[in-house]
């Protein structure tokens, strides 16, 4: 099997809100920016969206991954791909994160933060044939 490695780059945080008055309101929506090598070959300038879904409790629940945005079409590993986004994220916004470290308190909205951190992972790729993006 192949060997997929993706780099993230930044991260673009469109909206978060934690703990708010209204817990269903609850929820983030942020971008993410990555490179992959992937079968001999590089990619740059590619994209996800990541999203907490309303209501739900960032620090517990999974972090929604939605299908890469760029030019790479090969095959895909999603399971594997979305568990680095959630931990590359959590790992600039939350309890334990290097970025913002949000814990406790009350009524938190960030708009518009932008981190950049690198952070890089690996993972298997499917046979040629197999679900990709």
């Amino acid at each position: 099997m192949a060997k997929a490695k993706v780099v993230f780059h930044r991260i673009v945080q469109d909206t978060q809100d934690y703990r708010s008055f209204d817990s269903s309101a609850d929820h983030m929506v942020s971008t993410l920016y990555f490179s992959l090598d992937a079968g001999g070959k590089h990619f740059d300038g590619l994209s996800v969206e990541v999203r907490q879904p309303f209501g739900t409790d960032f620090e517990s629940m999974p972090i929604e991954v939605a299908r890469p945005a760029g030019s790479y079409k090969g095959p895909w590993d999603h399971a594997t791909f979305g568990a680095l986004c959630e931990s590359y994220y959590r790992n600039a916004v939350g309890a334990t994160a290097s970025g913002i470290r949000i814990a406790g308190g009350s009524n938190v909205h960030m708009r518009g933060n932008q981190f950049v951190m690198s952070y890089s992972g690996e993972f298997e790729l499917p046979e040629s044939g197999a679900e990709s993006w």
